[in-house]
């Protein structure tokens, strides 16, 4: 795999339908109270929520605890802000997910 096509690709898919999920749900970047992604790595995860202009202190990243574990590193990250008190009732959660094939969706859901 070429590294920094990896990233592009990454990074401008996520942010992509981060902001279709957002459009298509009436919400912007600055309503949602966590962002819990797909935890492949930090820089993807930094420039994800540079691009869509989140506040990185919103997103919930377990990568450097739990490493990118696949199809795990979500509800792994969910498990995590739900244990220490960041995920709480009635707040908007974004999670997405990018995996094998090049394939990525996202979701937005009242927790």
């Amino acid at each position: 795999m070429h590294g920094r096509e990896v990233f592009r690709h990454a990074v401008t898919n996520i942010s992509d339908i981060i902001g279709e999920t957002l459009a298509d749900s009436g919400y912007e970047a600055s309503d949602i109270d966590w962002f819990v992604p797909h935890q492949a790595n930090k820089r993807i995860l930094d420039g994800t929520a540079r691009r869509i202009g989140l506040d990185p202190d919103k997103v919930v990243m377990t990568v450097a605890t739990h490493a990118n574990t696949s199809a795990a590193s979500i509800p792994l990250a969910l498990n995590t802000a739900l244990e220490d008190g960041r995920l709480q009732e009635d707040q908007l959660v974004l999670m997405e997910a990018m995996g094998g094939g090049f394939t990525w969706g996202a979701v937005l859901a009242r927790w």
